[in-house]
């Protein structure tokens, strides 16, 4: 173990890319976790190392999990942050070829409540051993957008080539700037060591309550496929979201006041085609809270009759 850092097994080759993804506030319907863990998965990821918790969490706001194992033995699972690495097998001699192609370390984490930048350091520290010139953030956020159009992107990239993949995709550029998360300040530790920087936001309908969101996640997924040319099998995540679609056609179509709002969010969306603005925290909170509201008081009313 080196200061927060347990290692499990080094790569022996360097590693392009970080791909990262935190729990949490950024993970609206679990959909930034749940496509590095289907990429962690497809890939066949392996464990590079994990951040020990202690110093970086308040236990009493960020709880362990306790489980019982098989034997009956009570265990504790605490906060995890853990790297895994994955790079393309090397071309057989006289194949040809440059042998491998760009890797990328992997991670999932979440988000700590002490020590920030200590945190940040802790992370930079590690791909930079690892060779990492690109980081990228997946995140995923609530949005007061319809489910029945293309799910919103929005992001971008310090470095122009990635940019112009972004801009190809529509993914638009935002000028956010208020309450930030722990994704930009392990950002800046990393662009402190000369790393190129990119993030990638899937906007979620605020009034879906089901997790994870298959059609933000394959989004997403694709999204990254295209950019760093990933040899990533996207079919299983393309069954999800169209049965996630399926099923939640079937819940709105029995909720007349759900759609009169979709349909009123649908013609906003309309309106505003290409102004993929990241939305004020506090609006959207405000406009949900609105709908839960009247939803309150019709489900109240139908109990009273």
């Amino acid at each position: 173990m080196t200061d927060h850092i347990t290692i499990h097994e080094m790569p022996g080759v360097k590693l392009d890319y970080l791909i990262s993804a935190f729990g949490g506030w950024p993970d609206a319907a679990e959909g930034a976790t749940t496509t590095v863990k289907y990429l962690q998965r497809k890939l066949g990821a392996k464990k590079l190392a994990e951040i020990d918790p202690e110093e970086f969490y308040d236990f009493t706001q960020v709880r362990p999990y306790s489980s019982r194992t098989s034997s009956g033995r009570r265990r504790v699972r605490w906060p995890a942050n853990e790297f895994y690495y994955w790079h393309p097998p090397t071309p057989p001699p006289g194949k040809g070829g440059q042998g491998g192609g760009k890797g990328a370390v992997l991670f999932l984490g979440v988000e700590p409540n002490l020590r920030w930048r200590s945190f940040s350091n802790t992370i930079a520290d590690l791909v930079e051993r690892c060779g990492v010139k690109t980081v990228i953030h997946v995140g995923a956020l609530l949005d007061a957008v319809p489910h029945t159009r293309d799910v919103r992107l929005t992001g971008s990239s310090t470095l122009p080539d990635l940019q112009r993949v972004l801009d190809a995709a529509s993914v638009r550029s935002s000028n956010y700037q208020g309450p930030t998360g722990i994704s930009t300040a392990v950002m800046e530790a990393c662009a402190n060591r000369g790393m190129g920087y990119v993030s990638l936001w899937g906007h979620t309908s605020h009034y879906l309550q089901a997790a994870p969101n298959y059609r933000v996640t394959y989004t997403l997924a694709r999204t990254l496929a295209r950019l760093l040319d990933l040899p990533l099998d996207l079919e299983e995540l393309r069954t999800a979201a169209a049965t996630f679609d399926e099923e939640v056609v079937k819940a709105i179509a029995k909720d007349e006041q759900l759609s009169s709002y979709v349909r009123k969010l649908e013609d906003r969306y309309d309106e505003s085609a290409g102004a993929n603005e990241i939305p004020d925290p506090a609006e959207v909170v405000r406009e949900l809270e609105q709908f839960l509201k009247s939803e309150q008081r019709r489900g109240e009313g139908d109990q009273q009759s």
